[in-house]
């Protein structure tokens, strides 16, 4: 038997226009959290250290020019300090030289041009050649151009018709032979022979250096 059912279905409620679906509500409230918190990280983080790496860098910049600045007006620093570092060493020289004993002006300016860095003795045309890297060089008068002189201190020099006797203090031997070398090629000294020496240790600093004797004959 077929059965007819005449009674009229129940249509689905339709929602009105602009009603949100209350499925969505939750979905919608996560989304507009998500971006509120991204506003908040864009403004007290994001936003704060951007500003401040913009100072920075702006910092730098100026901090840049000024040490560009500054480097042009020490042009030519470095070679006045040496300038000028050499000159003290020389005065410190003659002040030790005019201590120990009154000598005659072309001594004595020979003496401080020895014990100055980078100052050669005055030398004849053929002791320039010996003590040069020619082929005229001779290896025992040969002696070490950069050699710092103050290694070496003189704390006595004495002349007894026309020998001398300079007595002092470095810090190695080899600097007691690189003065020694200087001496003999020079002009105003002959016979220099280095007298013997003996290690000493300073009672101030408790540092050791090498106390030394030096002989020859002055040529006025």
């Amino acid at each position: 038997m077929i059965k007819i059912n005449l009674a009229p279905q129940r249509r689905a409620k339709k929602r009105s226009p602009g009603v949100p679906d209350e499925s969505m509500r939750p979905l919608a409230i996560g989304g507009a959290g998500l971006v509120a918190a991204a506003l908040v990280v864009v403004l007290l983080v994001d936003r704060p250290k951007r500003t401040r790496l913009a100072e920075l860098a702006e910092s730098n910049d100026q901090l840049q020019g000024e040490i560009i600045a500054k480097n042009r007006q020490l042009e030519g620093y470095t070679e006045l300090k040496k300038a000028a570092d050499e000159a003290e060493e020389r005065y410190r020289s003659i002040r030790r030289l005019n201590s120990a004993k009154v000598v005659p002006a072309n001594v004595l300016h020979e003496l401080g041009d020895i014990l100055t860095t980078s100052k050669y003795p005055t030398m004849t045309e053929d002791m320039a050649k010996r003590t040069g890297s020619g082929p005229e060089s001779d290896p025992n008068k040969q002696f070490q151009a950069d050699w710092d002189a103050s290694h070496v201190w003189m704390t006595a020099f004495s002349d007894t018709g026309g020998v001398f006797k300079l007595e002092g203090g470095a810090q190695s031997e080899n600097d007691v032979a690189q003065l020694a070398k200087r001496l003999a090629a020079s002009v105003y000294f002959a016979d220099v022979t280095p007298a013997g020496g003996e290690r000493m240790s300073d009672a101030a600093s408790g540092s050791n250096y090498y106390r030394f004797t030096i002989t020859g004959k002055v040529a006025y």
